[in-house]
């Protein structure tokens, strides 16, 4: 590496580093691990101390993942909606995590920054979930020392050949340097490709609270699946009435205890009903042609001043009893006081 290179590094690659990480941290897709490997070749070469850089890193994550958890304790679930509206993963990322929760427990903080999409749900999800501060700090602290530590560790393991590449793109200079701008350039191009594809893949035909209000007040008894997972109703209780409950990983199991002659209205809490539609689309693969997702979902249904139920009916045996007593009662629902 040349000299002037080491210098400004050595000046200035606490705060780089640091700052790349809060900012990875805070959403904005900057390559703070690649960061993380290249400030451990430095510190193996005495260009960087090693544990200052570990320091400043892991309180640069707590920083942003305390943020997070404040606005997740603040807002809820409407900052998981919005961060996956702004995030270039698919819309499924809430879903998904929430899954993770369930599955792994809070311990899934300590992994959280290993996983994409998981990194930035993870922690606004446990201030949703009111898990106590000092745990969340404790698991968050873990976590990220386990991801910078592990980029420092692969950065000093392997500080020769990262010695060698930065010597070669010091000699090829700008052409590097475009090089690197394009390769950036084309990653942000395929993820927003990629989302693109997720949505274009979900575009089937929906149907409006509207005309789901008024199809239930027909007497037609639709079948009404709310596909959100356990965390996500613990967040939200509220349902539509006489939905019943099967959550996207539970839907091929539970495919077989549907009418095939019947409406099948599916909805969920996000964006684009992304979740609603992975299952619509399921359902559909199984023969079940009657299928639609609510258009807004459950968000919709509720702005529209609609009745809704208040108590969860987990799955398995209670959905289904929920199901049996829909179809014998025909229950329809009734417009609230503020239509």
């Amino acid at each position: 590496m040349s000299q002037h290179l080491v210098l400004i590094v050595a000046q200035y690659g606490l705060l780089i580093v640091s700052l790349s990480v809060l900012i990875d941290q805070l959403g904005i897709p900057v390559p703070a691990y690649p960061a993380l490997i290249v400030a451990g070749a430095f510190a193996a070469r005495g260009g960087l101390e090693l544990l200052p850089l570990l320091l400043l890193s892991v309180g640069a994550c707590l920083a942003a993942d305390s943020a997070w958890y404040w606005l997740g304790g603040r807002f809820g679930i409407r900052v998981l909606r919005t961060l996956c509206r702004i995030s270039l993963e698919p819309d499924s990322c809430v879903s998904q995590t929430q899954t993770r929760f369930e599955t792994w427990g809070v311990s899934a903080l300590l992994v959280a920054k290993f996983v994409p999409g998981l990194s930035i749900i993870a922690p606004p999800l446990a201030g949703a979930m009111r898990i106590g501060w000092i745990r969340f700090l404790a698991l968050s602290t873990g976590g990220a020392v386990l991801w910078a530590g592990s980029g420092l560790a692969v950065g000093v393991l392997f500080a020769p050949q990262i010695d060698a590449v930065f010597g070669y793109l010091q000699r090829v200079g700008r052409i590097a340097a475009a090089a690197l701008a394009a390769l950036l350039s084309l990653y942000l191009l395929y993820k927003a490709f990629d989302r693109a594809r997720f949505l274009r893949h979900l575009r089937m035909a929906r149907i409006s609270v509207a005309d789901l209000y008024e199809l239930m007040q027909a007497g037609a008894a639709p079948i009404i699946i709310d596909t959100r997972s356990a965390t996500a109703r613990a967040l939200e209780p509220r349902i539509i009435p006489t939905s019943i409950h099967v959550p996207l990983k539970d839907v091929a199991q539970r495919v077989r205890e549907l009418p095939t002659d019947r409406d099948i209205i599916v909805y969920c809490a996000c964006p684009n009903e992304a979740s609603a539609a992975q299952v619509a689309k399921i359902l559909m693969s199984h023969g079940l042609k009657k299928v639609r997702p609510l258009s807004g979902g459950l968000d919709a249904w509720i702005a529209a001043g609609y009745l809704v139920d208040s108590p969860v009916i987990s799955g398995g045996a209670a959905s289904a009893q929920k199901l049996q007593d829909a179809e014998e009662n025909r229950i329809s629902p009734r417009p609230s006081a503020i239509e």
